[in-house]
């Protein structure tokens, strides 16, 4: 009988109060703000709103008409910018992935400060600001992609560069040696060793540092998107030759949850085929995978002004697998 549980508490507060020292799940917005001439606007009210969450943070443009806001978690953001005797510009649903670059650049025409000129059917986001050479597997594709077993690491495969079951995972290297399905994830990234992989969960080392796989597999239900880096990543790395880096979800303004339940049995399976008179039974095989997920907003309005603060999630998720 193989049992295992997993249990993830996580809370997280606004874009305005994140922490830098988790700066590897971090992406960031900026960009130049310019009249219809060129001539760079100092001082220009630049706002950034999280879409699930309302949480806002607000920067004037530089003395080069530059902003830029370098630690927000990814997701769905709108960006204002407004200036007196300019109207202002706008451009909303811009999607933030883990670990991106978003450059935004707003040239503003003269007009009232209460018209507003959206911008709409734009071109896809292009990194323009380094050379950071990496993957981004979305929360969509994690949780509709089929995954036997809810391992979002099998995913890994599906970036490029990247070579699966790498020297053999059942035969050699960590199998035998570790429990769970840690002994069968073996990965080579960009012509590495296995042992060249690191994992990093919201910032913080995830590293079985035996056989370097991964520590912790939080549910595919709580993740937000992970990335899959092979070069030129910035120093807050460092250690090893590729990088998997884990974002997790937040809560958000609307309170949501889900229940789930993944259920194989050997009552559903047909007897095998008798070859001889003698029909074999079947091999006991019971699988039952299951759990919840709940978010929202905590309110707590004596400790801090106003809500959009403070979210929370909380995930469980228990695994039972009796083959007699």
């Amino acid at each position: 009988m193989r049992r295992s549980f997993s249990l993830i508490l996580l809370t997280s507060v606004s874009l305005a109060f994140a922490d830098p020292s988790f700066a590897q799940t971090f992406g960031q917005i900026t960009g130049m703000v310019t009249d219809t001439t060129g001539g760079v606007l100092v001082g220009a009210s630049v706002t950034v709103t999280s879409t699930q969450t309302g949480a806002t943070v607000t920067q004037q443009a530089n003395s080069a008409g530059l902003y830029v806001f370098p630690n927000l978690l990814p997701g769905v953001f709108n960006v204002k910018v407004e200036m007196d005797g300019f109207r202002s510009a706008a451009r909303n649903n811009v999607e933030l992935q883990i670990q991106q670059t978003i450059r935004l650049d707003f040239k503003l025409e003269i007009g009232s400060l209460n018209e507003t000129v959206e911008a709409v059917g734009t071109a896809p986001m292009l990194n323009t600001t380094d050379a950071t050479i990496g993957t981004v597997i979305d929360s969509r594709q994690v949780v509709e992609l089929p995954l036997n077993g809810r391992n979002f690491i099998r995913l890994v495969a599906l970036s490029p560069n990247v070579t699966a079951d790498y020297g053999g995972a059942s035969g050699g290297g960590a199998s035998g040696r570790q429990g769970g399905d840690r002994a069968t994830q073996s990965f080579s990234i960009a012509g590495q060793r296995r042992e060249y992989n690191q994992y990093t969960l919201d910032g913080v080392v995830n590293q079985d540092v035996n056989f370097n796989t991964y520590a912790f597999l939080p549910s595919i239900d709580a993740l937000e998107e992970f990335k899959v880096q092979t070069g030129v990543y910035s120093a807050e790395f460092g250690r090893e030759a590729a990088q998997v880096n884990v974002s997790t979800k937040s809560g958000t303004n609307a309170y949501h949850g889900a229940l789930f339940e993944f259920l194989r049995d050997d009552a559903f399976d047909a007897r095998p085929y008798p070859f001889t008179s003698v029909r074999p039974s079947k091999a006991p095989f019971k699988w039952n995978q299951f759990g919840l997920t709940l978010g929202g907003r905590v309110k707590i309005s004596r400790v801090i002004n106003g809500n959009n603060k403070l979210f929370l999630i909380a995930t469980y998720e228990g695994f039972r697998l009796r083959r007699q």
